[in-house]
């Protein structure tokens, strides 16, 4: 593996990891092409184990001998750029990484049917654009026995960086897809082609018509989606409408809601945790 020291992350190669927006690694004109960023020794392992393809790796120099030396060695002859602690400082988050990062592919997207051919239970996240919110729930959604998730065209892309480091990797793990072309198809036929693949959808919202999410029909479910909206708007209209229930957290104390991503924790405990 060639290594290269650099002095700026402006350097010929290592400007992915810092140069470079999210919008720009994704790559949307050649999404074949695009590129996310794995950090820390642990989340770079889970990903090679996932097999996703490494392109290079930018880490200190203690670590080449060090914590990355198996990392390197499975990366076979790609190259491998390091700097001072003080360059790299200059890095977004780079306390956060132990000193290592590494750029790879990003996987060819799946089909919506993909995720939910064999899914029993699905999240469905509308709109929610907070990448913290995102990979909180990829982690909840792992650890409590979701099978799959689906977004709509306007959220949050799983594989940016906060994303990927707040659900500790497991964006890496758990099957996702977006699910329509746009924000305007989802409204007009999104809840009604989760129907038809034979899952109960149950919109997480506060109205009068709210059923407990304690309600027999939702563990009862064969298949079984929720659905949870973005910030602060919550679901749209139209999607609360198609669905087959509207789905509440009782509260108390007189609190009226819950942060979307401590929202699903709990849907997700009380909805999937006999199914496995």
């Amino acid at each position: 593996m060639p290594i290269i020291e650099i002095t700026d992350l402006n350097h010929p190669g290592a400007e992915v990891f810092g140069g470079l927006t999210e919008a720009q690694l994704r790559n949307r004109l050649e999404p074949q092409k695009g590129i996310f960023i794995a950090e820390s020794e642990k989340v770079i392992t889970l990903a090679l184990n996932a097999g996703y393809e490494p392109i290079s790796l930018l880490m200190e120099k203690k670590h080449i001998d060090g914590n990355a030396s198996e990392i390197i060695a499975r990366c076979g002859d790609i190259p491998l750029y390091t700097a001072p602690r003080e360059t790299l400082a200059g890095l977004t988050g780079f306390e956060l990484t132990r000193g290592i990062m590494c750029a790879m592919r990003r996987p060819a997207p799946k089909a919506a049917e993909e995720i939910c051919k064999n899914a029993r239970r699905i999240a469905v996240l509308e709109n929610i654009t907070d990448s913290t919110n995102i990979g909180a729930i990829f982690r909840s959604a792992a650890a409590l026995g979701v099978d799959g998730i689906l977004l709509t065209p306007s959220c949050c892309d799983p594989l940016y960086r906060r994303a990927i480091r707040v659900s500790m990797g497991t964006v890496l793990l758990m099957p996702y897809a977006t699910i329509c072309r746009n924000p305007k198809e989802w409204l007009e036929s999104g809840v009604k082609s989760i129907s038809e693949m034979g899952f109960v959808t149950a919109a997480m919202a506060l109205k009068g018509n709210s059923v407990s999410l304690s309600h027999p029909a939702l563990k009862q479910a064969d298949k079984l989606a929720l659905i949870f909206g973005t910030e602060g708007d919550g679901l749209a209209r139209e999607t609360i409408e198609n669905s087959d229930y509207c789905v509440k957290i009782p509260m108390s104390m007189g609190v009226d809601s819950l942060n979307v991503a401590a929202a699903s924790a709990v849907a997700f405990w009380e909805t999937c945790r006999n199914e496995k």
